[in-house]
Parts: C-alpha cells; sequence; structure tokens
C-alpha cells in the first residue's frame, strides 16, 4: 500500500478531503528533496560566518503548511481529541479553577 493509499484509507468516504490528501502527497515529496539539501551556508574562510538557505527557508514554511494539513485530516477523521484531555489541558483547568475560586472568596 502506497502513501496515498493509506491516508485515502484514512478519511474513508469523505471525497471532501481528497485535495487535501493530494496535497499531504505534495508536501512529503518536497520536504524530503529539501531535507537532502544544505540548509546552512559557511563562509570559506570564517566557518562562524553562517548564512540560511533558501532551501531551509522553504523547508520551515512548508513543514508548516504540512503540519496543518495533517492536523485538519486527524481531526477528520476523529483520530484526535478522543475524550482524553492532555496533560496540558488538565494543568491549565487546574490553575484556571483555581484562581477563579480564590478571586470569588477574596
Amino acid at each position: 500500500m502506497n502513501r496515498k493509499e493509506e491516508l485515502l484509507n484514512a478519511i474513508k468516504e469523505r471525497k471532501e478531503l481528497v485535495p487535501l490528501v493530494d496535497e499531504v502527497i505534495f508536501l512529503e515529496d518536497h520536504l524530503a528533496k529539501l531535507k537532502k539539501m544544505p540548509f546552512i551556508k559557511t563562509h570559506p574562510a570564517n566557518e562562524e560566518l553562517q548564512k540560511v538557505t533558501p532551501a531551509s527557508r522553504q523547508y520551515k514554511e512548508l513543514l508548516q503548511q504540512y503540519t496543518n494539513c495533517i492536523k485538519i485530516l486527524s481531526r477528520a477523521c476523529g483520530e484526535q481529541d478522543q475524550g482524553e484531555e492532555s496533560p496540558l489541558r488538565k494543568w491549565v483547568k487546574k490553575h484556571v479553577d483555581t484562581k477563579q475560586n480564590n478571586m470569588d472568596t477574596g
């Protein structure tokens, strides 16, 4: 099974998500190509002088798009938030409730 088939199986019959699957495949291919390129250029005489390459900037931008696409697919497939709160949400909820109680009584 290739990556596209894997993603199509994950979204099942949700036809509106098919273009997003194509985008994910496109982004994965480009990210893999960019990963092979240098991300930092150093000055030949002074290695402390460094410069970020265009490949690095493009990788960063595409990775953000890829991450957003994967989040959308995950939510659409119900793979996230299956009733269990994350540790961060539990902590925030506990501390917000504590502050709220202190403000009400004080």
